[in-house]
């Protein structure tokens, strides 16, 4: 799997209509922050919310922080002028291109060529700026796996349950609600989504949990994605962003079992054995790749930069 280029425990969600809150957004503990011209900004918005995040991709103290813009959905008439604003006509242009409403790799395809003209004439590194790809249609679900390997510029699949749910005709209120249903509702398709982006070398964000006046709900539904293999969610208010911060690193205690348990298996190899015991268990090169992960997670997060 490719090393992904940025760390993205914490993906906080901006409306780019409200320099206030891109100021806030910037200052946060945020890994990336994500300027939504879509779904948070009213139709005759559209345009100031352009020009508040051009101004805040250019004047703003971004320090740390990967800056993502998403744009207005391929299909709508916002989509172009998005992309030729806040990348050719921004000196500062975003980090990542969060794209919604894709049904296939079209959707991506498109982008993806105009991102490499504007790249081409304003003298940007080729292929420098990622795509995030939003998963929110069953369209979208039932071809994942094709999704997230029609693009090198392809840095994580996002899962939107709001529009997934309206898609799939779910009878379901508000996103993170309690339902009835007996277990994860969204177990399958966070499964399946995290599989196609390991599958492609990327990485799998969960989607947003509406109701931030519930630490609790949005901790254990945030442990939950971790543990299937997810690498971080997305925040639609600051005061989630130090829980999945924390959720989706590894803890002291976790990182020194990883070192134990990595060491016991090379100094084993060394011994050309090709099992250990460890605290009465027996442990091999399969458990060591496990753990192998958990210290490479670890090491993304120190490699991070910390604010000035």
């Amino acid at each position: 799997m490719r090393q992904p280029p940025r760390l993205r425990r914490s993906e906080l969600s901006t409306p780019g209509s409200n320099p206030k809150m891109l100021a806030k957004a910037a200052a946060s503990e945020a890994d990336v922050v994500v300027i939504d011209l879509e779904d948070g900004v009213a139709p005759d918005a559209k345009h100031d919310a352009r020009t508040h995040t051009i101004a805040a991709l250019r004047e703003l103290s971004w320090r740390r922080i990967g800056r993502a813009v998403r744009i207005n959905a391929v299909e709508t008439a916002w989509c172009h002028d998005d992309l030729i604003a806040v990348v050719g006509d921004c000196d500062a242009a975003p980090d990542v291109i969060v794209i919604p409403k894709v049904y296939g790799p079209r959707e991506v395809w498109f982008v993806d060529d105009l991102l490499g003209q504007l790249e081409a004439k304003h003298g940007l590194e080729p292929g420098g700026i990622g795509i995030e790809v939003l998963i929110e249609d069953v369209r979208a679900l039932s071809r994942v796996e094709e999704i997230a390997a029609c693009s090198p510029r392809i840095e994580a699949l996002v899962l939107g349950v709001g529009d997934l749910a309206a898609s799939q005709g779910m009878r379901l209120g508000h996103i993170g609600a309690a339902s009835p249903y007996p277990g994860d509702i969204w177990h399958h398709a966070r499964t399946r989504m995290i599989v196609a982006a390991r599958a492609a070398g990327i990485e799998a964000i969960d989607g947003p949990y509406a109701d931030y006046t519930d630490p609790d709900g949005f901790a254990a539904t945030s442990h939950t994605f971790a543990l299937l293999g997810g690498s971080g969610r997305w925040c639609i208010h600051p005061s989630q962003i130090e829980a999945v911060n924390r959720i989706f690193a590894p803890t002291a205690e976790e990182i020194a079992e990883a070192e134990r348990v990595v060491t016991a298996v090379r100094d084993a190899a060394a011994r050309g054995e090709g099992t250990a015991s460890l605290d009465g268990r027996m442990i091999d090169p399969a458990t060591a790749r496990n753990f192998e992960l958990v210290l490479a997670r670890a090491a993304r997060v120190d490699d991070r930069p910390t604010s000035p």
